[in-house]
């Protein structure tokens, strides 16, 4: 027996495959219609723009790479969380090892109210407020 959907037959299944298969493989535009593809910039539009981020006064460019991939893994929902819950959230996110090992290194029994806390908690430089 070939396994397949339950829902619909071989014949659906090839031809989602088809339709899907630009998302699959990413390596060219994924629209099945060609109107449904953005529009190129205009002759008056710059063509290339790219999106440049600051780094906040007391904190160097790594921390805040660091920080912001520790609050990716985490989500606002965990808050407030003790660190054991910090680091089961994590895991459950495929958080890699670096960031579960900074976890780990959370002092046992303290609830954090937000990552800021986690982060100066773990040593982390912390922004300075601008006047």
């Amino acid at each position: 027996m070939e396994a397949g959907s339950t829902k619909h037959g071989p014949h659906v299944d090839e031809q989602l495959k088809r339709e899907t298969q630009g998302l699959v493989q990413a390596g060219r535009p994924t629209r099945a219609e060609e109107w449904r593809e953005a529009e190129p910039p205009g002759e008056d539009q710059p063509g290339d723009v790219s999106l440049v981020g600051g780094t906040p006064p007391g904190l160097e460019p790594e921390e805040v790479e660091a920080r912001s991939e520790l609050a990716r893994y985490l989500g606002p929902s965990v808050f407030p969380a003790v660190g054991q819950v910090l680091l089961e959230v994590a895991s459950d996110n495929s958080a890699p090892q670096s960031v579960l090992d900074r976890l780990r290194g959370l002092p046992a029994g303290r609830e954090y109210e937000n990552v800021a806390d986690v982060w100066r908690t773990l040593g982390g430089g912390v922004e300075l407020r601008r006047a």
